[in-house]
């Protein structure tokens, strides 16, 4: 399988990227690619990260697995193409922007003006089988991104990570806190939404003043 990955995560994920588990993990995903349907295409596997390049990281928004139904997945976590209904998790992220932010709820549920500003739309699984939620978890995928997250942490300062529902959360052991700002919430995902867990969070405006207390150029949400 081709690595369709650009450059500037090539040579900071070099040593990552030679590790046996990472070889092993592209054989199971060509080999599931061409015997099942999965998602995203398999030119969109790494589109977080090239649309997004190490050096122009700031942000970082934390999902869990690809959308597993048919044409909802586009490589970035939470978004999908333009003329897909919006899932009820993104649903929730712009009903709470446009509390937080008072911004319109766009039409697009397309996030990649979001990733082309500086935020990594990383999902800690970056592939599935159609229909199957968490089908291909444990494969490797969870241990090259949390190197993601690692590396990030290391050799970057003062970004600022969403962590938004369990899974993301568990992510703060690889972050230095020290050095960058974590920022929890609840999943927007309906079940915790509903509960209380979710609005109210503000992520959006107090990204943007940890942005500028910091001299970095805000997120246009």
């Amino acid at each position: 399988m081709e690595l369709n990955l650009s450059d500037s995560w090539k040579n900071v994920l070099s040593e990552e990227l030679q590790k046996p588990y990472f070889n092993t993990l592209l054989t199971f995903v060509e080999q599931e690619y061409k015997s099942a349907t999965c998602y995203p295409e398999i030119s969109s596997i790494f589109r977080a990260f090239n649309l997004c390049s190490f050096a122009a990281v700031k942000v970082v928004i934390i999902g869990q697995d690809p959308y597993h139904g048919h044409g909802q997945a586009n490589g970035l976590c939470f978004s999908v193409p333009n003329d897909v209904k919006h899932p009820p998790s993104l649903r929730n992220i712009f009903k709470e922007l446009e509390q937080d932010l008072k911004k319109t709820i766009p039409d697009s549920g397309d996030l990649s003006y979001w990733s082309a500003q500086g935020v990594l739309m990383l999902n800690a699984t970056l592939t599935v089988r159609e229909g199957q939620a968490g089908s291909h978890q444990q494969q490797g995928w969870e241990q090259f991104t949390d190197a993601v997250i690692s590396i990030i942490s290391e050799q970057k300062q003062n970004v600022v990570f969403l962590l938004w529902g369990g899974f993301a959360k568990k992510k703060a052991a690889k972050i230095d806190a020290q050095k960058h700002y974590l920022l929890y919430a609840g999943h927007p995902s309906p079940l915790s939404a509903n509960r209380g867990y979710w609005f109210g969070n503000s992520h959006f405006s107090k990204t943007n003043a940890l942005l500028l207390k910091n001299k970095i150029s805000i997120i246009q949400w």
